[in-house]
């Protein structure tokens, strides 16, 4: 006779047993390892976050509009913590709020990046003669920039949760004897759009970015967006094939590594070396020393 549903042969072959739950638990070492990775993240975050608000008149922290610097670093505090939502037992509201909160708030990331990188071409044409680019400096462009390209992201995942909502889904067929509790994304369509449009944002600020690392010294930061792009990129490129070969919590794990590691890229890559300077040489945290770099550029740019 036949097991029912939910249950398993003894290894006897005389009775039926559970099957075993499998889910990524807090318990298990790789759980716990992402989780307290996610912590660190977030903690780094916040510290600098906290170091920037206290040296806010500094030049390094004003060099690039400061308010799209603080909404990136709360953004990323977010990112970090938004990856705890992966892992524990799975249910029909934490389903609903994975991929959804992972996808408006990197999307609101990378538009914080895009917002930046812009920032960096307006202030330099600005410093032209007869520019009539300096308005631009002063106005809510790159705020509503932001905030458009977030509601994009905002509204098709209401579409999604609208239309076919992730649920949870009890799996009995992927693993034999084992139960495995999952999330099904409901619409795939709506997963891979949502994923499509922070896919075609990245590349929009990346080629931005690139197109505007060969400016002065003092407006840099493009470089350091150029780097952050990349890496975050490659980290979601090598996601999607391993993603789709992977299945049960191993799926779940290899998302949360990916949103880890993109959020730590650009988090390393943008802050740290602003940070650098800051704490550890503060004689390049002055406006003459900002302004001797691209005096020096345009210098070697003549020779």
């Amino acid at each position: 006779m036949s097991c029912p549903d939910g249950e398993w042969p003894t290894e006897k072959k005389d009775g039926c047993q559970k099957k075993s739950l499998v889910f990524l638990s807090y318990e298990d070492p790789l759980g716990s390892t992402l989780a307290s990775l996610s912590l660190i993240g977030a903690l780094l975050a916040f510290s600098t976050l906290i170091l920037f608000f206290r040296n806010a008149e500094t030049p390094i922290v004003r060099a690039n509009n400061r308010s799209l610097s603080y909404l990136l670093l709360s953004a990323l505090i977010f990112c970090f913590l938004c990856s705890l939502l992966f892992i524990g037992y799975p249910t029909t509201i934490s389903c609903m709020l994975r991929q959804t909160t992972f996808g408006i708030i990197f999307v609101l990331c990378i538009s914080c990046i895009l917002g930046k990188t812009v920032l960096v071409l307006i202030a330099f044409k600005a410093t032209q003669p007869n520019s009539s680019t300096r308005m631009w400096l002063s106005s809510g462009l790159l705020n509503i920039l932001v905030f458009i390209c977030t509601c994009i992201q905002v509204v098709i995942c209401i579409i999604w949760l609208t239309v076919s909502p992730p649920f949870r889904e009890m799996n009995q067929k992927s693993q034999l004897g084992k139960v495995v509790i999952e999330c099904n994304e409901g619409s795939p369509f709506a997963f891979w759009c949502m994923l499509g449009y922070m896919g075609a944002l990245t590349t929009c600020s990346l080629v931005v970015a690139f197109l505007a690392r060969a400016l002065p010294d003092n407006f840099n930061e493009a470089k350091l967006i150029t780097f952050s792009m990349l890496i975050f990129a490659a980290v979601w490129v090598s996601f999607i094939p391993v993603y789709l070969s992977t299945k049960g919590s191993h799926m779940v794990a290899v998302e949360v590594f990916a949103i880890l590691c993109s959020s730590s890229g650009l988090l390393g890559c943008i802050f740290f070396p602003k940070c650098y300077i800051i704490l550890l040489r503060p004689e390049m945290n002055t406006k003459e020393a900002l302004m001797g770099k691209q005096q020096a550029h345009r210098t070697m740019h003549k020779k």
